[in-house]
């Protein structure tokens, strides 16, 4: 179980710095603005290509945002499950004649997890569509 525990610090941490890295590679690029040399010729709207832009820049962030949020809640639940499980195992291991009551709460454990992560996938998917 320590292991697990130290093993699920590390990858929190690795996560977080990574997600550090990406926030700081959009705000970077967000300040740089756009890359290309935008040429307005005489009667265009000099405020398209900026729009454009900008546009670009925001669906960068939201797909970034729902990579995010999806990720953190997979990695999340799957630790949870595995967790759960575990000590449904062991409780099992303890007592084998409680192994219909365990299984009916673990089951419904599970649901609830993954319930969780479920959530997660629909508002990502509403950062992405809808926002």
């Amino acid at each position: 179980m320590k292991k697990l525990k130290s093993l699920s610090i590390v990858l929190a941490a690795v996560i977080l710095l990574l997600t550090g890295f990406t926030f700081a590679g959009a705000i970077k690029a967000h300040a740089a603005g756009p890359q290309k040399a935008v040429v307005v010729m005489a009667g265009e709207d000099a405020t398209a290509p900026a729009a454009a832009a900008a546009a670009d820049n925001a669906t960068g962030s939201k797909a970034i945002a729902a990579a995010i949020a999806i990720g953190l809640a997979a990695l999340s639940g799957a630790m949870a499950m595995g967790i759960a499980i575990a000590k449904s195992n062991e409780g099992v291991a303890r007592q084998p004649e409680a192994a219909g009551k365990i299984q009916t709460q673990l089951m419904l454990g599970l649901v609830f997890i993954e319930t969780v992560v479920i959530y997660a996938l629909i508002v990502a998917i509403l950062i992405v569509f809808v926002l």
